[in-house]
């Protein structure tokens, strides 16, 4: 084992920093054939998007206005009660269901048109009807309502308990179908698909009907007999896809659940960011759920840099319709200085701390001053 002398060290400590300038000055001209762009000059197509924080919605404001249980709709069941003779009270209840076209048609008084009255109206409708038409001269007439029409909703997704629901027709709402679903699991996302139509009876049919059916959470297997049971009619059915944040915010309530629409409740689950180059700890670092991820933060996630002088960073973003990767170049000094250089992070960025001619000399100073103190080193 050899001792080497303090000119020998200098020597070979000037050898190693000049070939490691060189390798740096090569990294830094070869591999500069993506488009680079700083902070202050990244287009806005190219910005990575807030993060769409689904804990703080306020779901409430995707609820409809709810409509009166008294009100008469299409597919809903009535009793009528007419009284004609009133010396005897004599007197004929009748079930009637109201037809798609509004009507319901009352025995010997015919077709009346019920859809959208309340049962009170209802009650001078039907009899208006039957004095116009000759049949009763001054009749009493009693409408109650027996069955509303539910609406047979599929919630599948991020959800904590999926499954088929019966929801009134006056309380079909987005919310309804969520509350009903036991609400949004930890990782839901933002994005709510509403798929309607595309089956051949329009509703979906049960594999069991002779089995009642109430509104709750089914088992597994029973969802799974229940998903299997529709039949297609070969027609793709519409899709709508809803924004929780954007629609809560906006307060739209434009979006009615109908009768058999499935909704599909999308997973967060988002690409992780990489941290590598100068840092302590490299690797996978999740996006926050809740909260927005930027450069400064992905840094100290990584345990932070190696040397303060690393100031260089590099954050490579695969944009959509884009062939190549984009590279944005940033100073950690000016991130710390600037918020418009402290850029937010999507997800699938990778971010590297990167060397640099400065933190190449300090390494080759800390080595040199090293081997300087240890002058009994051997390096053989």
């Amino acid at each position: 084992m050899a001792i080497l002398s303090s000119s020998t060290v200098f020597t070979r400590a000037r050898l190693l920093f000049a070939l490691l300038l060189v390798s740096v000055e090569a990294a830094c001209t070869g591999g500069c054939a993506h488009r680079v762009y700083t902070g202050a000059t990244l287009p806005p197509e190219f910005l990575a998007p807030s993060v769409a924080n689904v804990e703080a919605v306020d779901l409430s404001r995707l609820s409809h206005v709810a409509v009166s249980n008294e009100l008469i709709d299409r597919g809903d069941v009535i009793d009528v009660t007419i009284v004609t003779d009133f010396d005897r009270l004599a007197s004929t209840t009748t079930p009637v269901r109201v037809a798609e076209d509004g009507t319901a048609n009352i025995p010997l008084v015919g077709a009346v048109p019920l859809a959208g009255m309340d049962l009170e109206d209802a009650e001078h409708g039907i009899a208006s009807m039957a004095v116009h038409r000759g049949v009763f001269r001054n009749p009493h007439v009693t409408v109650t309502m027996r069955r509303q029409r539910k609406n047979r909703i599929t919630v599948i997704g991020a959800v904590d308990a999926p499954g088929v629901y019966d929801l009134p027709r006056g309380g079909s709402s987005l919310l309804a179908a969520l509350v009903a679903a036991g609400g949004l699991s930890e990782e839901a996302g933002a994005d709510v698909e509403i798929r309607r139509g595309g089956l051949r009876s329009g509703a979906p049919q049960l594999i069991q009907p002779e089995v009642p059916r109430t509104a709750g959470p089914p088992a597994e297997n029973d969802v799974a007999a229940q998903l299997a049971g529709y039949e297609t009619s070969g027609t793709a059915p519409e899709i709508f896809h809803v924004s929780l944040v954007q629609t809560a915010k906006e307060g739209d309530r434009s979006q009615m659940i109908s009768d058999g629409d499935v909704i599909v409740v999308a997973k967060r689950a988002p690409k992780p960011v990489f941290v590598m180059g100068l840092v302590k700890k490299p690797g996978e670092i999740e996006l926050p759920s809740s909260q927005d991820l930027y450069v400064l933060d992905a840094i100290a996630l990584a345990g932070g840099r190696t040397m303060q002088l690393a100031d260089k960073v590099l954050v490579r973003r695969q944009v959509e319709g884009e062939m190549e990767p984009i590279v944005i170049e940033l100073s950690v000094a000016k991130a710390k200085r600037n918020a418009n250089e402290n850029i937010r992070l999507a997800e699938g960025d990778i971010v590297s701390v990167e060397q640099t001619p400065v933190t190449v000399t300090m390494d080759v100073l800390r080595n040199f001053v090293r081997i300087a103190v240890g002058g009994s080193v051997a390096l053989f």
